[in-house]
Order: C-alpha cells, then sequence, then structure tokens
C-alpha cells in the first residue's frame, strides 16, 4: 500500500537516529525538487541554487554508501525540463559535466559506481561522453550504484519498452504469450535495477512528476517541505527511519 504522509512539523534531531541497519532499504530514489525556490528567496540567479543542490547529492550519495543502501537514483533532468529556458538548460548541462568531472575519483574512491537512465541521446555529446566515461570508470565497484535519471521520462519509458517488444514480435524473437509483467520490466530502462523501496520528493509537492511510473507500484513515498539544496543526511536518516516503521504488506494480509 503506498502511504502518503509528510512529517515536516516534527522537532526531533534524527542526525543520530537509531536506524535499523539491518533493514535499509535497498533502493532510495530522491525527486531532487526546489533548487529555483531557494534561489529566488535568496534574490539569486535560478542557476545557483542548482549549484547549491550538488553540495546536497555529495552529502546524500556519501550518506547512502555508509548505510548500506544499494541504490541511489536521483532525478537529474526530466523529458519536460527542456522547456525552461535555454540558459538555465545549457546551465544544467554544464553543472552536469563539471559534476562528473570534479566528483568523479571521489566516486570512484568511494567504491560507488555511476549509471544513468533515460534517453542520453538528447543530451549535448559532451555530456554523453562524460556520462560513459563515468560508468567505465567505475563499473566494476562494489559499492553504491549512483544512477543519474537524465532526460527521462515515466511515460516515455514504456513507449520506450513497447517500441522493444513490439520490434521483438515483428522480428520472431517473442511471441505475444510471453509477455508478462517480468518481460516489460526487463524492456525498460531500469531492468538491472530493483523497483525502488521509497520515493522521497523535497520542497513540499506531492506527485511523481512522471517519475519511476512502472516501477513505483509498491514503493513508498516520503514528502518534505526541505528544498533540495538544503536536504542533508539528518533529513534522509528521518524518512529512513519512517520507512522501517511502515507496514508494507504488497496487497497482502499483515502477517501476525
Amino acid at each position: 500500500m503506498i502511504k502518503f504522509l509528510n512529517f515536516n512539523n516534527k522537532k526531533k534531531d534524527f542526525s543520530n537516529i537509531d536506524i535499523d541497519l539491518n533493514r535499509i532499504p535497498k533502493h532510495i530514489a530522491i525527486i531532487m525538487d526546489g533548487n529555483g525556490r531557494w534561489a529566488k528567496e535568496r534574490k539569486m540567479p535560478r542557476t545557483l541554487g542548482h549549484k547549491a543542490g550538488v553540495e546536497a547529492i555529495r552529502d546524500i550519495v556519501k550518506e547512502c554508501n555508509n548505510l548500506g543502501v544499494k541504490y541511489l537514483t536521483l532525478y537529474a533532468f526530466s523529458t519536460e525540463n527542456w522547456k525552461r529556458p535555454k540558459d538555465e538548460v545549457n546551465a544544467l548541462m554544464k553543472l552536469l559535466i563539471e559534476y562528473l568531472k570534479s566528483e568523479i575519483a571521489e566516486l570512484n574512491k568511494q567504491n560507488v559506481v555511476v549509471m544513468h537512465i533515460g534517453d542520453i541521446s538528447k543530451l549535448p555529446l559532451i555530456c554523453q561522453d562524460e556520462l560513459n566515461k563515468a560508468y567505465h570508470r567505475t563499473k566494476h565497484n562494489s559499492g553504491l550504484v549512483l544512477n543519474l535519471a537524465l532526460n527521462y521520462g515515466g511515460r516515455n519509458e514504456l513507449v520506450y519498452a513497447i517500441k522493444g517488444i513490439a520490434q521483438d514480435i515483428k522480428n520472431g524473437d517473442l511471441k505475444i504469450e510471453s509477455i508478462n509483467e517480468e518481460l516489460v520490466s526487463n524492456y525498460l530502462y531500469t531492468k538491472e535495477l530493483p523497483d525502488p523501496d521509497i520515493i522521497i520528493r523535497t520542497a513540499g509537492e506531492q506527485r511523481l512528476s512522471n517519475f519511476l511510473l512502472w516501477q513505483c507500484a509498491y514503493s513508498e513515498f516520503w514528502y518534505t517541505n526541505i528544498k533540495w539544496p538544503d536536504f542533508r543526511k539528518t533529513h534522509l536518516r528521518e524518512a529512513i527511519y519512517d520507512y522501517q516503521n511502515r507496514d508494507r504488506r504488497f496487497g497482502g494480509l499483515k502477517q501476525e
């Protein structure tokens, strides 16, 4: 059962909360929202809000790795984000390149694998190149998998999967009768990843915004009013603590 809970009014300090390290969610996905509003509140250009958001990424990646999270998917750039002003889109592409170039050595040192999902063929060639270099440099690591969703949209992903299935049926490599949920999952961008256990969204909005539509069927949702540049490991621990105190039944009954 999907639960919609918000713990923004709690004053408890979760920085040293006693979360159960044996029940850490395997896959955490985050909709990193609020960079522009964070900057606007400070009378700064929106681009500086995105730069400030990189600090949050550093903190959360490190904490997820320390806690033993296996997969962290960050919604970095959606298929709809192309509608934003050209200067802002260019700044985001530049920031992606800068992040990969400046952080890859440290990520590799931390044993992190850097992956991506989405149609990156629409990104500038230099972005594609840096993403591919980051993956090949880190693909043999065994720690956290940092999965960057870039030019990603849940509906676009489903169309991608349907086209792949249709093409294989046309080629005679697949029979209609063999189509089931497992097969569909294997045609998605996320075919190598488990479904997210929890999806976190910052900055107060309570919607998926076309993120992991197929994969979120039994994900827990956790919302906070904290804008992404201010999101830190304390908030991550709060989300995990809440997750660990939920009753996940996946459509069944609670075990007595």
